[in-house]
Parts: C-alpha cells; structure tokens; sequence
C-alpha cells in the first residue's frame, strides 16, 4: 500500500460497497479482528447506496427481463450512475456473481496486495449484461449457490481479505498455518485439557519434538485433505510431484 501523501504512513487499504442496503455494513466487519483493524485505520469501509442513483419518485433500479422470465433485472443506467461516483476509489471493480471466478485464499491475498476494491452487490435476477461489459467489471463467485443478493458474499470477500492486511493478525505466522494456505486443508487443532470425555490429545503435540509436530501436522493435513477434498488434494499431489520432478532435474544437471 502506498504513503499517504505527506505522512510517511500507509495508506488505509479502501473498501468500497455498492449496495440497496448500506444498512447492513459494516456487519460482522466491525467486530473481532477486521472491526479493531478498521477503528485503527488499517482499512476503510464505505457501504453506497444504488439506489439513491434512481432518477424517477419511486426511485426504481430494476425492471422486467427482455425476453421475459421470473424476476426482476438491475437497470444499467442506474448501476453505472453509482459506478461513477465512485471511480476515484483504488483498486478493481468486482460483481458478485455465481458465474465469477470462485473465491479462493489466493484471490483474497491479491486483493489484499493492492489498495483496495469496489464491490457491487447484485439483487434480483442479476445485473444488465451491459454495463459489466462497457465498464469491464470483474465477477467473483463465494461457491456454487446462489443467495438473495451479494452481500453477505461481499462481506465473506472482506473478511477474508482484510485479515490478511499487514498488522491485523496478531501472529503474523497463524495465517500460513490456515486452510488452503499450502493448497491443504488445516490439520486438528487440540488444547486444554489434555484428556476431555475420555478423548486424549494425540502424543505427538505433547512431546515439544516441533520437528515430529511438524511431520504430524503435515501428515494430518494431506489426510483431512485427501479425504475431505479431492479437487484440492489432486491439485497439491501434481503441484507436489512437478516440484519435486523439477528438483531432481535441476540437481542432476551437470
């Protein structure tokens, strides 16, 4: 994140929210670790009203499909209205949508490593096809389900964007540990007490051995992994393999 102008600080990552209900924001955002990080400064968070970009006295921003069908279609003219006053903010302007590209823990850290991102908040049957392709608007899907409208999903993407921000976590090394952060799943975790309902925590964690704790961990991971995931774990065993393919033809290289 670049200095703010002048003061040698960071710049506060921006988030920017497009919604017909800026009542909800900031949500769960403002509480725990993004709700300490957003009192600190670290980032902002701006929840814009769509509909306040109506232009008639019932203020509409939808209308019936071409074509016909069920449901109801955000209006273009009103959408990009409210595009516009916000084309000053950083960052990529993202759609959530079921047919955009899925949420990942890879897709949270690029937006974590640019100033910040503009996310607009479908309802509906959708958004007019043709403002997403004048302004060139990127979509990004939180799973294969579809919701009421985009912002419980846009407060999933901040979520897990934010927590990755320099200084949120309080231990800088947790979020390497997490879930698809090495393309497995998290191992157990345990902690006190050491025996609960007959249930002992496994040996190995109480051994203060961090090598053999580690090899544990891992073991673990690619087993919850395996067996939970098999999309993710096809993915880690070739990954794995080609690393390991390119390691020994690089040592055998005369």
């Amino acid at each position: 994140m670049a200095d703010e102008e002048g003061s040698g600080a960071p710049a506060p990552w921006t988030a920017t929210v497009l919604t017909l209900f800026p009542e909800v924001f900031p949500g769960p955002l403002g509480v725990s670790v993004a709700g300490k990080a957003l009192e600190a400064g670290v980032w902002t968070l701006e929840a814009r009203d769509i509909r306040a970009h109506a232009t008639d006295r019932h203020r509409t921003v939808d209308d019936q499909p071409f074509g016909g069908g069920a449901g109801m279609v955000m209006r273009p003219d009103v959408v990009d209205r409210a595009l516009a006053g916000v084309e000053d903010r950083p960052g990529p302007v993202i759609f959530l949508s079921p047919r955009g590209r899925p949420m990942s823990q890879a897709v949270a850290r690029e937006l974590a490593a640019g100033p910040g991102v503009t996310l607009l908040c479908g309802r509906y049957e959708g958004l007019d096809e043709r403002v997403i392709e004048a302004r060139g608007i990127a979509e990004l899907s939180l799973g294969d389900f579809v919701l009421s409208g985009g912002e419980v999903a846009a407060m999933a993407v901040l979520e897990a964007t934010v927590r990755l921000l320099p200084g949120v976590l309080g231990n800088a090394a947790s979020d390497s540990e997490e879930s698809f952060e090495r393309g497995l799943l998290e191992y157990p975790q345990y902690t006190r007490p050491a025996e609960w309902q007959g249930r002992r925590v496994p040996e190995v964690l109480l051994s203060g051995h961090h090598a053999r704790i580690d090899a544990w961990r891992r073991a673990q991971a690619e087993r919850v992994t395996k067996a939970r995931r098999p999309d993710l774990w096809a993915r880690y065993a070739d990954a794995t393999e080609t690393a390991t393919t390119d390691t020994v033809t690089k040592d055998e290289t005369p």
